[in-house]
Parts: structure tokens; sequence; C-alpha cells
């Protein structure tokens, strides 16, 4: 197993210690400290593992499958423990998951008529606006304009999340309707 793929399995088996931290208080807030650097950790494991894998051209179908799973249940998880702990509106969770599952058929789509569609820069911005999201809201700094904030990047990366989505359509449909007639 190569490093890429070890990297990706490292990002799964963080994701229970991210949320025995998030829905504990052993140690009081900090457990948010830990959670987040969890998931911090967890995060970079994603940008390693792609760059390393391109570099060194360890690509392998393992990883072209389980990296992306591995990302879609750590933002999924993470959302769906801050939607549980009251600190993430349900519905935004709804249409952030909504999109992960839409651009994943729109992939295999593509995938079964041997096209591979590479992640955009809108793609890019609405993760890390996510992940700074989930940062934020776990962390829940006591921060005088902080909730102000807070909201803000909600609302930035759910405004991102629906762009890359309706930019990611434009640029594939064909994809799928190709797909579909055959």
């Amino acid at each position: 197993m190569n490093l890429p793929n070890k990297l990706t399995i490292l990002r799964t088996i963080l994701i229970p210690f991210f949320l025995i931290f998030i829905y504990t208080d052993f140690w009081g807030k900090g457990n948010a400290y830990i959670a987040v650097a969890i998931f911090i950790i967890a995060s970079l494991t994603d940008l390693l593992d792609g760059k390393i894998a391109r570099k060194y051209n360890l690509v392998t179908n393992f990883g072209k499958f389980m990296d992306p799973l591995a990302d879609k249940l750590l933002v999924c998880s993470a959302l769906i423990a801050l939607a549980d702990l009251g600190k993430l509106a349900g519905w935004i969770v709804i249409v952030i998951i909504a999109r992960e599952f839409i651009i994943s058929g729109f992939r295999l789509v593509a995938s079964d008529n041997g096209v591979v569609i590479a992640a955009s820069y809108w793609g890019k911005f609405k993760t890390t606006f996510q992940m700074i999201m989930i940062i934020l809201l776990v962390l829940d700094l006591p921060f005088k304009y902080m909730n102000i904030i807070n909201m803000a990047v909600v609302y930035i990366a759910l405004a991102l999340t629906v762009i890359s989505l309706i930019d990611y359509i434009a640029k594939n449909y064909k994809v799928f309707i190709e797909g579909s007639s055959k």
C-alpha cells in the first residue's frame, strides 16, 4: 500500500476520533481544540495524498475510490454533528450534502463514459470555506462579533456550494445527456 492510500485511510480513521471529541466534554473547551486539530490534520491528509499521488505517479483505483469517499465522510460527519449540536441549521447541511450526491452522480456517469471531470476552482473555494466554517463552528469562539463572522462564513460556504454545483452542471451537462442516451 502506497503513502497516498495510507493517508486516505488515516483520514478515515480520524473521523471517529473527531466525533468523539466534538460530542464529549471530558476536557471542557479543550475538546473543541482537539476536535479541530484532528479535523485539520485529516483535511491536510486530503491535500497531501493527492499531491503525492500525482507527483510520484502513485494513483491507484483504491485511491480514486477511497479519496473522495473519505473526504465526503469527513465533511458530512462534521456537518451532521454540528447540526445535531444545534450549531448549524439542518437545511444547510442538506443542501451541502445534496450537492455532494449530485456531483458524485455526475462523476459516476462521466466515468462510465470514460470522461474524468477535474475539480474546478469554485469547488476548491467551496471546500476551503466549508472547512473554515466547520473549524469556526466547532471552536465556538467567545469573541464579541464571532456570531456575525460565523454566520457570514456559513452563508459564503453555502453560496459557494450552490455556485460550484451550477458551474459543475453548466460545464458538464453534455456528459450527463450523452450518458443517458446510451
